[in-house]
């Protein structure tokens, strides 16, 4: 087998055998590797990664010598170095070594003693190929760090094996099976699909590139496509007969609504070829309008629902050029009270979209996507109760599509057809940990013992929760956990209502993120400024509403502290909520649903909070050290 040729399309910086790597000349085993990375990332290494190359080469090689004499079998066995995971510019584990049949993932670090944030690295770049990688299916997939300044022996944590120098030959001797005669077909693994599930502005942006998204396996499994297909079949059905008709799509927080949305509205403009079967994506959650547009560089496809109702609202005589309105939170629209206010006049917002889908020619649809349990702002605790008043106020004559569990809500429509392909009940964020949001419920409703045993499993599965309340230590760990990964997002996340916070650099305060610039925030790379990787600025529940992170860092305010075995709130001094401490819990409800690949909680270190710090440690968070 012979080392890398020089081609733009190898999606590493250099593979081969260990008697090839052995016998490469290091000076071109480092221009290799300079020019992959250089292709990769638009820029040159830095000459701490230069040194970290050189590092881990020494350590290699001497391995590598002993190894071949305590087992010549090994001869065979592949080196990738600095594989480049499709889509996900910037994660490259620094070494995969194809050994027989099994894929040892080894990330090298300078340090003597091994991190958390280095051990979930290389954890995650394991899970990602064991789970979304083609070559990697149904294949032992090991996680090992070595800590290139340690003299220790080997040793396992977290599900990580640590390799140091001195036992690293040893280790990996022993780690694969001496009777293992497979041998992975070198090509065939470098060119395998990767198939990882893309943040929801990576697929919006995806999509409306006209670029169609992966084949990823987990979106199929949750039953996005049939939801989708669901929506054209009830709109063509619409259409073809002049019918109105409301249908609401339902799901756990991260199940992919706002995705079935964008796909739902891309396939009306760009697959239907017909301006009466145009679509407008909706929402109430400026956050999310300016992120999506700004990742879109469009505000064609997604629009301000509140600015949509002031132009085309019952007060209004224009009508729209959509016959088609997806809103997005459907269940957060404000009710006459909430709208009076904003708006001036006091008509629900539901009321509002039926009447105008009355007065359009022909044929009207609304596709409500419902989320659950995450009403945050006062005005919206009717939720879906307003959508059935406002059927019968104007008149009856809608069909209404929902779940089967929703049946019952629809007294006034002309018809209910249930289906439940509208209920997409897996949560995408987390990627495989399903359990999170039955975490986050039992932890809210006070049932620690049960949430630790479900943060257990949650943990088995590659989503990790921890817990400080140290918030440099928080900073540090997502730091080093992602550096170098352009791709990855991790950010501060408060409740607006805490104020306990602002003295640890959590600057909660209303006037201050009423103008945080949700776009650059989510969407521009680690380095800007404007990044929510800089950790300077704060989102609180409504930045964070519908978009996602990688790894949230949440900051858990006095406006939710566990006291006497139950959660408490103070009283608010003046508001308009029927509940306000249900607010609250959705509040945090929201905050601890944004992860992709974990979250971290700071409880600030002050007496007030430590019973609420012992009862997240309680449910199962593990105190980051």
């Amino acid at each position: 087998m012979t080392s890398t040729p020089k081609s733009s399309a190898v999606p590493c910086g250099w593979h081969g055998t260990i008697p090839v790597f052995l016998a490469t000349d290091a000076a071109d085993w480092l221009a290799s590797l300079f020019e992959h990375h250089t292709r990769c990332m638009l820029e040159p290494p830095s000459s701490s990664q230069h040194s970290a190359w050189i590092n881990s080469a020494a350590v290699l090689r001497s391995a590598l010598t002993t190894l071949l004499r305590l087992r010549p079998e090994t001869a065979h066995w592949t080196l990738i170095f600095e594989y480049e995971l499709p889509r996900e510019r910037g994660r490259r584990p620094d070494v995969v070594l194809l050994a027989g049949g099994s894929i040892l993932v080894l990330e090298f670090k300078d340090f003597a003693t091994p991190l958390q944030a280095h051990l979930d690295q290389v954890a995650a770049y394991a899970r990602d190929l064991r789970h979304y990688h083609a070559g990697s299916h149904n294949r032992l997939v090991l996680p090992v760090l070595v800590p290139t300044l340690s003299e220790a022996t080997s040793s396992e944590r977290d599900g990580v094996r640590i390799m140091p120098p001195v036992a690293l030959a040893g280790a990996l001797a022993v780690t694969v099976d001496a009777t293992d005669d497979i041998v992975l077909d070198l090509q065939s693994w470098l060119y395998a699909d990767y198939a990882p599930l893309p943040s929801l502005v990576a697929a919006a942006r995806t999509i409306f590139q006209h670029e169609p998204l992966p084949q990823i396996r987990r979106a199929q499994s949750a039953g996005i496509a049939e939801t989708v297909a669901q929506l054209v079949q009830i709109v063509s059905h619409a259409e073809a007969r002049s019918e109105r008709h409301l249908a609401l799509v339902t799901g756990v927080p991260g199940a992919g609504k706002t995705l079935v949305g964008l796909q739902f509205v891309y396939h009306t403009h760009f697959e239907q070829g017909s301006g009466r079967r145009a679509a407008v994506f909706l929402s109430g959650n400026r956050p999310l309008v300016q992120v999506l547009q700004y990742a879109l560089g469009s505000k064609a496809f997604v629009q301000d629902v509140h600015g949509f109702l002031r132009q085309y609202g019952v007060t209004q005589d224009r009508r729209p050029a959509e016959h088609i309105w997806v809103y997005d939170e459907a269940q957060r629209a404000f009710d006459a009270a909430q709208a009076g206010e904003k708006r001036a006049h006091h008509v629900s917002e539901p009321e509002d979209f039926l009447h105008l889908g009355q007065g359009m020619p022909g044929w009207a649809a609304v596709v409500g996507l419902i989320g659950e349990g995450q009403e945050i702002h006062v005005g919206e605790e009717e939720g879906l109760q307003l959508w059935n008043d406002a059927i019968a106020a104007t008149g009856g004559a809608w069909t209404v599509h929902c779940p089967t569990k929703l049946e019952s809500f629809f007294t006034h429509a002309a018809q209910v057809r249930s289906s439940d392909d509208l209920d997409l009940t897996t949560s995408l964020r987390s990627h495989l940990a399903e359990d999170v949001q039955h975490w986050v419920a039992q932890l809210l409703r006070g049932e620690l013992p049960a949430a630790a045993a479900t943060a257990a499993q949650i943990r088995d599965q590659g989503f990790h929760l921890y817990v400080t309340q140290d918030l440099r230590r928080a900073a540090k760990y997502v730091h080093l956990r992602y550096r170098g990964q352009q791709e990855k997002r991790y950010g501060l996340l408060a409740s607006s209502k805490a104020r306990n916070l602002a003295r640890y650099g959590v600057n909660n305060d209303y006037e201050v993120t009423k103008n945080l610039p949700a776009g650059p925030w989510y969407h521009d790379p680690p380095a800007s400024p404007r990044s929510c990787c800089q950790l300077r600025s704060v989102a609180t529940e409504f930045a964070a509403q519908g978009l996602e992170l990688d790894f949230p860092l949440i900051s858990w305010g006095d406006d939710l502290r566990w006291v006497s075995g139950k959660w408490v709130s103070p009283q608010p001094f003046q508001t308009k909520a029927r509940d306000p401490h249900q607010l609250r819990l959705n509040s945090y409800r929201v905050l601890l649903s944004r992860g992709r690949d974990g979250l971290l909680v700071f409880v600030p270190p002050t007496a007030p909070m430590e019973t609420t710090f012992g009862a997240l440690t309680s449910a199962g968070l593990t105190v980051l050290r």
